[in-house]
């Protein structure tokens, strides 16, 4: 050691440990108008992290045709709810999911004349004389660009030789998102790359955001995708851990649509069941979509922790629809049936529409509060996530003294700060002798015992009204 003469300062890692934020963020599969992307190559099977209106439609495009499922999502999330951020992953493939249209006849107006078809593609369009018997060429004849409303406008050049034209024949390639299924939403490995909801093993690699919502509306309805979203939700990278909303048929009755539930396991303590759809003005959609702008809205107002309910939040609708467009007014009696069945609905009684429901998929037949309700279930996977964030960076270091108290100390403080702000009843963290044997310390292996209780939500509220004739004394001063 070298000579020293003098006075220094040295410093030692801080002994508390501040925890690593943890937020609501819904990862969304679903298909996309992406024709209309703004992008240079439109994200196909790629996570895509949007914090806005403009961000989403800038990336995917966007359509009145709600076919496309993403733009439905982008329109509650980000223009009715305005919440962000979401991860949304476009898994329609214009290569593969397209159809072929006719040739139509289009007035120009203007030197324009605009192709009202939905998802019409430049690549391999065709633009004819109105007479059927010459064929414009691009760039020589005619230009191509999109309009606010996503249709094609052909714009005719002054010196081509369609100018003079007074409508044109078009006929070429569109999307159809129709063609893209529930294969699709799950997907898989293709040539060497993940797709589907394999992909949502990428958003915390790609963006540091930790999924705590996974969302496929218009297909979550299919039980096969709906088994593949709550599985994938339980096991994100091997540690962390989400919720799957998923949607009932609309198509059926509130008393039918519980024995499906059922027939179709859609029992998961890892899914939020929704039925049936609702309306905003001329709007129609999924429950889940909406119920996740309630629930981020929710988490957002107490400090983007999830321990109170999306049950009895605003939800922005106007009426609840079956599937062909009839309304349906459930009364508390009707919605508590399904509630008690594990689904979530919508209610309007007091206050307006709202969320109505406090229970995952698993309710009746798993009574645990831990996997039974909704809050509760969140703010467990909310803690365990969380302290996988905080503490991933002990992972390696010497096991001693120092490192098994500088996790309790900190994360205790941690969970001290969450009684006193009300997110839990109580807390603790304890290294006990009992669970960590010898051989597994020796082997590198040390476990810590975590205890929370959430609070649950008031779902009855009793008053015992009685009659009392002592107040008759009253009546003689």
């Amino acid at each position: 050691m070298a000579y020293k003469h003098g006075v220094f300062v040295t410093e030692v890692p801080t002994a508390i440990t501040p925890p690593t934020a943890v937020s609501s963020v819904p990862v969304v599969f679903g298909t996309a108008p992406i024709n209309l992307s703004q992008r240079a190559l439109a994200p196909v099977n790629e996570p895509v992290l949007v914090f806005s209106y403009a961000e989403a439609v800038e990336a995917f495009g966007y359509s009145e045709d709600w076919n496309f499922t993403l733009s439905e999502f982008i329109h509650s999330h980000f223009a009715t709810y305005a919440m962000s951020p979401a991860v949304l992953v476009n898994v329609l493939d214009p290569s593969i999911h397209k159809t072929t249209f006719a040739p139509q006849s289009f007035s120009v107006v203007d030197g324009l004349a605009t192709v009202t078809i939905q998802g019409a593609l430049k690549d391999d369009l065709v633009v004819q004389s109105s007479d059927g018997t010459t064929t414009y060429a691009l760039e020589a004849d005619y230009t191509l660009d999109y309009d606010s409303k996503g249709n094609l406008v052909v714009q005719l050049m002054e010196d081509g030789a369609a100018a003079s034209d007074p409508s044109l024949q078009v006929s070429g390639n569109k999307l159809d998102p129709t063609a893209v299924d529930g294969d699709d939403i799950i997907g898989g490995i293709a040539n060497g790359q993940p797709t589907g909801l394999e992909l949502l093993n990428q958003v915390f690699p790609r963006f540091r955001q930790v999924p705590s919502l996974v969302l496929a509306p218009g297909y979550s309805q299919l039980p096969a995708v709906a088994a593949v979203m709550k599985a994938k939700a339980g096991n994100i990278n091997s540690v962390f851990k989400a919720i799957a909303l998923t949607d009932l048929p609309a198509d059926q009755s509130y008393t039918d649509v519980v024995a499906w539930k059922n027939n179709n396991s859609y029992t998961s303590e890892r899914q939020i069941n929704t039925y049936p759809k609702v309306q905003l003005g001329n709007k129609t959609y999924h429950l889940s979509t909406q119920l996740a702008g309630v629930i981020c809205s929710t988490d957002a107002a107490n400090g983007d922790i999830p321990y109170v309910s999306p049950s009895n939040q605003s939800l922005q609708a106007t009426a609840s629809v079956l599937e062909d467009g009839t309304s349906l007014f459930l009364g508390p009696d009707q919605a508590q049936y399904l509630n008690g069945e594990g689904i979530v609905t919508a209610l309007n009684f007091v206050g307006g529409w709202k969320a109505w429901g406090n229970r995952t998929g698993a309710y009746p037949a798993v009574t645990d509060p831990k996997d039974s309700f909704i809050p509760v279930r969140r703010m467990m996977d909310w803690i365990g996530n969380t302290l996988i964030l905080s503490y991933w960076q002990y992972l390696d270091g010497p096991v001693r003294r120092r490192l098994v108290e500088a996790i309790t100390d900190s994360a205790n403080i941690w969970l001290n700060g969450l009684v006193a702000e009300g997110a839990l009843l109580g807390g603790r963290i304890d290294f006990l002798a009992t669970e960590n044997p010898e051989t597994n310390l020796i082997d590198g292996i040390i476990r810590f015992h975590v205890r929370a209780t959430p609070p649950g939500p008031a779902r009855e509220i009793d008053f015992v009204l009685e009659y009392d004739p002592s107040y008759m004394s009253g009546l003689f001063g």
